[in-house]
């Protein structure tokens, strides 16, 4: 969708679209950061064996970034051990590296369950790369050459305060802003996204924010943008609960604890369309609220909260009024107005989520990787299989185990891209011309 009629209509929510290539995935969750690619003529069906095998790399680096892909490029975050933490670019051709730029290191080494390691996403706008490393190290890179432009630490520069397992979002670029969320201190910041220069930042205010004086932790989410009426604000989660500034100030609006509640980790990024915002966490489920906005001010109404709604690490995304997500056992079709379950099947279990020619591609924390039609009627599988050689999980400890496939799948110019700690995977799944 055209981001300028995104922030016009009325009642509804925007979306940001990073003008480039109708097919490329230029940051998390795709070019209007929904999980969806406006890609068209892809294989309705795969083979037992999956769809062609078009490259593998088994040394990219270790983490659990989900790539972008612009042009003829791919973009990671990765890890060598816990002193280099860097942004790599690849041909998409073969998967080689053309250049490699250390950003930090490694944050939260001894965290526990220890599995520490790279997680943002990229974010590619036009010649410059932003990207978030695990231990707050904001950085604006020359996509061409990988060369520093400017560089921030939430830390340092804002009094951030992450949770206990480092930063994890994945940077906003709206308009000339860069946004993200440092925690503590200040709870969101808006910078120039050419120069790094701070344009406003957030005062801890509202409600449990108040009371903690700056306190609370950032989470693992990444910000969604929601536009209702006049006012365009962003939304995302702290350590406590959903919040959400306005876009222009910065100045607190709202929040919703209620997904929050008893949960270790607010991880999944908000769903948003049609006035409501859905968010939820593995522990609690998932909740929404309804927006309105009269006179330039807005207001919140929460809706349903139930437990047994998706609320996984993959996310889920919003079709034609359906959303699409795991819990811990199924990939589930919900009524998005009402939060009414359509249809619930096990598949592949939990997994992380993309969407592209109403196809829903799912990497599942198992490894596995399926293909399901995006159909509100009944679970439709068109294919599934196990990528080859998949890594050996690692780390972990109760509560959480070691870790998993928790990368997000991405499809973009006719290829679906897997990434598993230092393997990532590239598969052609163009239909036959």
């Amino acid at each position: 969708m055209n981001p300028t009629r995104c922030a016009l209509i009325a009642l509804s929510l925007a979306c940001v679209t990073i003008a480039l290539e109708a097919a490329d995935w230029p940051q998390w969750r795709g070019p209007s950061r929904t999980g969806i690619s406006p890609e068209t003529g892809l294989l309705r069906q795969w083979p037992a064996t999956g769809p062609r095998l078009v490259w593998r790399i088994d040394n990219i680096g270790d983490g659990f970034s989900t790539p972008s892909v612009v042009g003829d490029r791919l973009y990671i975050i990765a890890n060598e051990g816990m002193q280099n933490e860097m942004v790599k670019a690849l041909n998409v051709a073969d998967g080689k590296t053309v250049w490699s730029t250390k950003i930090g290191r490694v944050g939260n080494a001894d965290q526990q369950p220890s599995y520490p390691g790279a997680r943002s996403t990229p974010t590619i706008d036009g010649d410059t790369l932003y990207a978030l490393g695990s231990d707050g190290d904001l950085a604006a890179l020359d996509v061409k050459t990988g060369t520093m432009k400017w560089k921030k630490s939430l830390r340092a520069d804002f009094g951030g305060v992450p949770g206990t397992w480092a930063y994890s979002e994945s940077p906003l670029v709206d308009g000339d802003k860069l946004v993200v969320t440092p925690g503590g201190k200040t709870p969101l910041v808006a910078l120039n996204k050419r120069t790094g220069a701070v344009i406003w930042r957030t005062a801890p205010s509202g409600g449990l924010l108040s009371s903690l004086l700056g306190s609370e932790p950032a989470a693992y989410s990444s910000i969604a943008v929601a536009q209702v009426g006049d006012v365009r604000q962003y939304v995302t989660f702290l350590d406590k609960g959903l919040v959400a500034v306005d876009a222009n100030t910065g100045a607190f609006l709202w929040r919703d604890d209620r997904t929050a509640q008893g949960s270790p980790a607010n991880i999944p990024t908000p769903v948003v369309g049609n006035g409501i915002v859905y968010h939820a966490t593995s522990s609690t489920g998932g909740a929404a609220v309804r927006l309105m906005a009269k006179q330039g001010k807005v207001s919140m109404q929460p809706l349903y909260a139930e437990k047994r709604l998706p609320g996984e690490i993959g996310g889920s995304v919003l079709v034609d009024g359906t959303m699409y997500g795991t819990n811990s056992a199924s990939l589930m079709a919900v009524d998005f107005a009402t939060g009414a379950l359509k249809w619930q099947q096990r598949g592949i279990g939990t997994a992380s989520i993309a969407v592209a020619d109403g196809l829903l591609f799912l990497h599942g924390e198992n490894g596995d990787v399926a293909l399901v039609e995006a159909s509100s009627a009944a679970y439709r599988e068109k294919g599934r299989f196990t990528p080859s050689n998949q890594p050996q999980r690692r780390g972990g400890g109760a509560p959480m185990g070691p870790s998993k496939a928790w990368a997000h799948p991405v499809v973009a110019n006719g290829r679906l891209y897997i990434r598993d700690l230092g393997t990532m995977w590239a598969y052609d799944v163009r239909a036959a011309r």
